[in-house]
């Protein structure tokens, strides 16, 4: 033991990244955080920078330790009877256990229990978050070339952080700033050299791609060792419950151990995510091995092309192209010539297999759930009862897709000419979706002219400050105030009834798309125009309008959204018509519940409908109009009858009362009207096609009986 000892010790001191001891840097980024609040910008750069710093030491201490003691304490190799097999398994343990704490006390300067930081601080350095406060610690220090790239470090792992996203093209538009300032502090070489050789790959240059995809799978392999030892941490306890039972000695050692496995397994994801992204890339390792076969069969290397490819056999064997092509490489090579796989690829199949055969053995005896990250698991590894319950979830999936596709295809769109853009899973969402065509150019200039008209009105459609942002104007006319415009003769009777057609035309839409046989009433229906201040846009950082939901009050903090009021509760669907697209910003956007991830954007145009369900699956805001005149015709639709919008009640009464006036309610002003290029509004054709794939959009806000109460909030 005493030699063992002395082992790590010095393997320690070989390894070690930094003399001294190394600070907590949680403890680091705490200070460094109070001083970044307490404006001491200095003193907050070099305490976070500390802090990073201290997170990367402590990260290389454990890999370099854990790697070192794996050699010296290896668990494989005891001559046999040894002893007791306590005595041999947990004597192995203890001396791991042992060197560990040596090793990193060594590399450390202070005991590894000291290094424990809280899942919380752990969670923001994984997300970059101290980069955030650097990069505004170093713009307040006039380090412009650092904080530059502190934020673009940041944002490349936040890229739907919408103040980040307006600091970084703040720095664009900063003299002094240069292109090769924005760079990621936190790069990893394998993505790099991995997007690189596939950008080769797709251009024919296959000699290239082969050098740059084979420095990415080392890279993977190497980062996937890194990834694998930084598991073997304390146990996560996923359940605070003090009065739960504590487990015995194998039960705790076995659940320890069961999540370490997983905490490997999952390692490949981590490796495939590119940061800022969501999702990996499926069958990583797999498709580099696919590419490197290809390319390496172009540029006339056939020997080490099978080699990659009876590689890839080990994830897929049965996979027909790749064995029709080992066929190939045989006949050229001679039968006689040994292909076999990469040895790296072998350790790495196994070893994984013999990881998911034990997890699968504990979710299957134990208890618990194992999200098996691999496409390429052999359906003989997994026992037969959660291969029924692995059946049942894939079915419920499917099911539960199937009825969001069925209530989709209940219905035909009730018009023609109507096309879905975008769908909700387009949009990174649920109940989502963009139509367009709903209006043409025509009806789009008639209903613009309604809005010139209503303005120079006077009383109907004054402009004035936005409640949501100094920096623009707002014009809002309701059906009622339109068809009272009308009667007086201020505007077109035409437009005014245009505007009752558009709008129960965005109704019937909505209501075949996503509520089929159940009636959608009109809440509140409202033309609204947003004018840019132009003397007030100059360093603007606010949005159009804040995001929020439109039947709850959105809590971000609390990650909830309380149906309640001053909330409008009965509001069920929402939609915007956009009337034109001649001006800068404008556009729609949905987020997460944090308000700040965007997932989904919608841009105005002509004839766009966006429709939704107003609760709190769908946060929305609007960014900012920086330049021009944005109008829409904003809808919000309720279930509730009680609820339906009675000011246009009062609109179509006075409608009808004009045609009875007229005396002609289907004549020649109708003709005249549908001359006009209006007949895809007042004619409902069935549609005979069928529906294309879906979008979404989004609402504004909403009205009711009590209009002067609600005014301020009404409007989108």
């Amino acid at each position: 033991m005493a030699s063992l000892l002395c082992a790590c010790l010095l393997l320690a001191a070989a390894a070690a990244t930094s003399p001294g001891r190394l600070v907590p840097y949680d403890l680091l980024y705490a200070d460094g955080v109070r001083a970044y609040f307490a404006r001491d910008w200095g003193r907050a750069a070099e305490l976070l920078q500390r802090a990073l710093h201290s997170y990367a030491g402590l990260r290389a201490a454990r890999r370099a330790c854990r790697a070192a003691c794996r050699r010296e304490a290896a668990f494989l190799g005891e001559p046999p009877g040894a002893g007791p097999w306590e005595a041999a398994l947990f004597g192995r343990v203890l001396q791991r256990a042992d060197c560990l704490q040596h090793c990193l006390g060594r590399q450390l300067g202070a005991a590894p229990s000291a290094h424990r930081a809280s899942h919380a601080i752990r969670r923001d350095f994984e997300q970059r978050e101290p980069y955030n406060y650097l990069q505004v610690a170093f713009f307040q220090l006039k380090k412009l070339d650092q904080a530059v790239s502190a934020a673009h470090t940041f944002f490349v792992a936040n890229p739907q952080h919408l103040q980040m996203r307006e600091d970084i093209e703040k720095y664009r538009r900063m003299s002094g700033v240069k292109s090769d300032n924005f760079r990621d502090l936190e790069a990893t070489p394998h993505w790099e050299a991995y997007e690189t050789g596939v950008q080769h790959y797709n251009a024919d240059e296959y000699l290239q791609a082969v050098a740059r995809l084979e420095e990415s799978l080392t890279e993977v392999l190497s980062a996937l060792e890194e990834c694998r030892a930084l598991c073997e941490g304390p146990w996560e306890d996923e359940d605070d419950e003090e009065e739960e039972m504590q487990p015995g000695l194998y039960e705790a050692i076995a659940a320890h151990y069961i999540q370490v496995l997983k905490c490997r397994q999952q390692c490949v994801l981590e490796i495939a995510t590119k940061p800022g992204r969501i999702s990996a890339t499926e069958d990583f390792i797999p498709s580099h091995l696919d590419l490197l076969q290809f390319a390496y069969d172009q540029v006339g290397n056939q020997a080490v092309a099978a080699e990659c490819a009876a590689s890839y056999l080990l994830f897929y064997p049965t996979d027909e192209p790749m064995l029709e092509k080992m066929k190939q490489y045989r006949t050229v090579l001679g039968e006689d010539t040994a292909v076999t796989a990469r040895e790296s690829i072998q350790h790495y199949v196994q070893r994984s297999l013999m990881e998911k055969k034990l997890i699968y053995y504990a979710v299957e005896h134990l208890g618990g759930t194992f999200n098996d990250p691999d496409l390429w698991t052999p359906d003989e590894l997994i026992p037969e009862n959660l291969k029924e319950k692995h059946r049942e979830d894939q079915e419920k999936q499917k099911q539960e897709t199937l009825d969001v596709e069925g209530r989709k295809k209940r219905g035909p769109l009730p018009f023609e000419g109507i096309a879905v853009t975008m769908d909700s899973r387009q949009m990174n969402g649920t109940q989502r979706v963009v139509f367009d065509g709903v209006l043409m150019e025509s009806e789009c200039k008639d209903l613009l002219r309604l809005t010139k008209a209503a303005g120079e009105a006077g009383d109907g459609y004054r402009a004035r400050r936005s409640p949501h942002t100094p920096h623009e104007r707002f014009e809002g006319l309701t059906v009622l105030k339109a068809m009272q415009l009308a009667q007086n003769g201020d505007v077109d009777w035409r437009d005014a009834k245009l505007l009752l057609q558009a709008s129960e035309k965005s109704r019937k839409i909505i209501e075949s798309y996503f509520t089929p046989g159940k009636k959608l009433h009109f809440s509140f229906t409202h033309l609204v125009c947003r004018t840019a201040v132009d003397e007030e846009q100059e360093g603007r950082m606010d949005l159009s309008h804040p995001v929020h939901a439109d039947n709850c009050l959105l809590d971000p903090e609390g990650q909830e959204c309380w149906r309640e009021p001053p909330a409008y509760v009965y509001r069920d669907y929402s939609g915007i018509l956009y009337l034109n697209d001649d001006f800068q910003g404008g556009g729609l956007f949905f987020t997460e519940m944090d308000t700040v991830t965007v997932t989904a954007e919608v841009h105005p145009k002509c004839g766009r409908l966006v429709a939704f369900s107003s609760g709190k699956e769908n946060p929305h805001g609007v960014w900012a109009v920086s330049r021009g005149r944005r109008c829409a015709i904003a809808l919000w639709y309720t279930h509730s009858q009680e609820h339906a919008e009675q000011e246009r009640v009062k609109a179509e009464e006075l409608m009808e009362q004009r045609a009875v006036e007229q005396d002609q309610p289907d004549g020649e002003e109708h003709q005249e009207a549908d001359h006009r290029g209006r007949s895809s509004s007042e004619l409902p054709v069935p549609s005979s096609g069928a529906r294309p794939t879906s979008r979404r959009h989004k609402p504004g806000s909403d009205r009711t009986q009590h209009p002067k109460e609600l005014r301020a909030r009404d409007e989108f």
